[in-house]
């Protein structure tokens, strides 16, 4: 390794190898998010182990009680798309479309690198939007496409996934909106600590409270270091 590289150069180097070794799309498209802005030290934290441990549990989970043909996907408060990236690379499902909403206008440029080649193919678009506030019938979604124009998209949710539901305030609200034949995949955790959880819940019981579901195909606890996640499948 050049001593002269710092250690952002050396990653990017070493996962450029890494994507030109396994023709690896998912590691190439990560590599040109990282290029894209290496100080973005959120993306690192999108990619810890936590994180990572908690989206392998869910596509597990999800894979062993589907099909996996999941149709057209919708991942609430999806942030960078790295839960999208990996259902989109994962050969196991059959995934038509991604759309990865969140309301931080900032996270949408970086999901579309994180998913570049699927944006490019029309597999996946980032939309900023406020959750609470969606419609899940059929609607014409405003996404913007790699040419930077925007186009408006008609879609309907197969599968609702919501990791974040420990950030929305207004969760009976937005629960309250979902309709019943979706597939439903909720996480939520007992880390009350951090100041932007605002709607965490004790345990996986007061979890199945709060969201009940007419048909519960999953349920379960994920222990982690500081807390402790859980999730729900199925349909409300």
């Amino acid at each position: 390794m050049d001593p002269g590289m710092d250690k952002d150069e050396q990653y990017q180097t070493i996962l450029s190898a890494i994507a030109q070794y396994r023709n690896d799309d998912f590691v190439r498209d990560l590599l040109g998010a990282i290029v894209s802005d290496p100080s973005d030290a959120n993306l690192a934290y999108a990619l810890n182990k936590n994180q990572m441990a908690s989206k392998i549990w869910l596509m597990e989970e999800l894979r062993r009680v589907t099909s996996g043909n999941l149709g057209t996907v919708y991942v609430l408060g999806g942030w960078y798309g790295t839960l999208s990236a990996m259902l989109l690379h994962d050969t196991r499902f059959r995934v038509d479309r991604v759309f990865n909403f969140d309301i931080d206008p900032a996270c949408e440029a970086k999901a579309h690198a994180v998913n570049y080649s699927h944006w490019v193919a029309g597999r996946f678009f980032a939309i900023t939007a406020d959750v609470t506030t969606l419609r899940y019938e059929t609607t014409a979604l405003a996404t913007r496409h790699p040419d930077r124009t925007e186009h408006l998209i008609e879609a309907r949710p197969n599968v609702i996934i919501n990791t974040s539901c420990e950030h929305l305030q207004r969760f009976t609200e937005w629960y309250d909106r979902i309709p019943s034949s979706p597939l439903l995949v909720l996480q939520s955790n007992d880390y009350f600590d951090c100041d932007e959880h605002v709607n965490c819940v004790a345990d996986l019981p007061a979890f199945q409270r709060q969201a009940p579901m007419s048909q519960l195909m999953y349920s379960g606890s994920l222990e982690r270091k500081r807390y402790t996640r859980f999730m729900m499948i199925g349909r409300k």
